[in-house]
């Protein structure tokens, strides 16, 4: 008796477009991490400039502070200018929107909106 097997898993075509995808995924994924680290070290600095402020620094004395920790963390996106910085109920509160455009391949980009603030809500 002549039984023809069935052949299992996948086959060169599909390895190829399997790894393709990966690739693409991959190339995304380390495309974004310079921005998401910048978010990290602004979410990181945010923090400390408001407790100085609530040590009673002035406004002009943060923004200051801010930009020299924002250029040991290498951020570029935000600059002390940007901060938005109010006092509510005794505590500092500082903010700041931002945008940030990761090129993917030729025209193609991504684009990421932050919000970033030292109070959680």
């Amino acid at each position: 008796m002549d039984m023809k097997s069935k052949q299992n898993g996948l086959s060169l075509i599909s390895l190829l477009i399997v790894a393709a995808i990966l690739a693409f995924v991959l190339l995304i994924g380390f495309r974004c991490v310079p921005a998401i680290t910048e978010y990290m070290a602004i979410q990181r600095i945010l923090p400390l400039v408001a407790d100085e402020g609530d040590n009673g620094a002035p406004i002009a004395d943060m923004r200051r502070s801010f930009d020299r920790r924002a250029q040991i963390d290498d951020v570029s996106s935000v600059k002390g200018a940007d901060l938005v910085i109010v006092k509510e109920a005794g505590q500092v509160v500082i903010e700041v929107d931002y945008a940030r455009t990761v090129p993917v391949a030729g025209n193609v980009s991504l684009l990421f909106d932050f919000h970033v603030s030292n109070v959680k809500r």
